[in-house]
């Protein structure tokens, strides 16, 4: 049965980065992916959260938020704790997870995802490309003499998988994940390790095996994410 979109079952939706889309962040990063759009900015806030002060590192912390017109219909703005709190608490442990935070002084980088337009994927998305909005103003602070050096160890990126109508799909858009009966997001690293996996059955359970070969999906457009983030982060070489 074709996609909605007529990709094949093992293709990401065309992916686009734009690197600097804000003048006056620290860094900043607008992706496209497929018809979702995250504007990702990175603000640094010379203080840390009080379980940190007084002990030399920083942190990496991530806000997301949807705009009222980022869906077919008007979406209120969320303030209350609820998807958006679980959706940045998942930003923030990923980007976490590829810093060096002991090399950032007491200072907090805090990553805003703002969805300009959702068709899915927006967390894996906002993962994606607030790597490269850290990496920006990492870089751009390192230039300036803020910091020592580049405090990144790795890369990290973002999709989801799941199984739409018996067929395993490779990153979802809102209409196939509206219909998913297996649906996974999935973060990397690119030495090949997982991050974190959300995985759930949205009818029946699945098996070992079956989370197995959609792991393996996941990886296989991972892979072609990281190939984007390094061409994106190539204009400042």
């Amino acid at each position: 049965m074709p996609r909605t979109d007529n990709r094949a079952d093992n293709e990401l939706r065309p992916v686009h980065i734009i690197l600097g889309y804000q003048s006056f962040a620290e860094g900043s990063a607008l992706i496209e992916l497929g018809q979702t759009r995250v504007l990702c900015s990175v603000s640094m806030d010379a203080r840390v959260p009080p379980f940190l002060k007084g002990g030399g590192r920083g942190w990496v912390t991530a806000e997301y938020a949807m705009l009222p017109r980022s869906t077919a219909t008007r979406t209120p703005r969320d303030r209350t704790e609820g998807r958006s709190q679980e959706i940045q608490r998942l930003v923030g442990r990923s980007l976490r997870a590829a810093t060096n935070l002991a090399t950032l002084g007491e200072r907090t980088f805090i990553v805003d995802c703002d969805v300009l337009q959702a068709d899915g994927g927006t967390r894996t998305a906002a993962i994606t490309g607030g790597y490269v909005a850290l990496y920006h103003a990492f870089h751009n602070l390192r230039k300036q003499g803020v910091l020592p050096f580049m405090p990144l160890g790795g890369m990290i990126a973002a999709t989801s998988v799941g199984i739409v109508n018996g067929n395993m799909l490779l990153d979802l858009c809102y209409e196939e994940d509206y219909q998913a009966e297996v649906d996974f997001n999935v973060v990397m690293t690119d030495k090949n390790e997982f991050v974190e996996i959300q995985g759930t059955a949205e009818g029946k359970p699945f098996s070992k095996e079956t989370a197995d070969a959609l792991l393996s999906l996941a990886r296989q457009g991972i892979a072609k994410l990281f190939r984007t983030q390094k061409e994106t982060l190539r204009a400042l070489s």
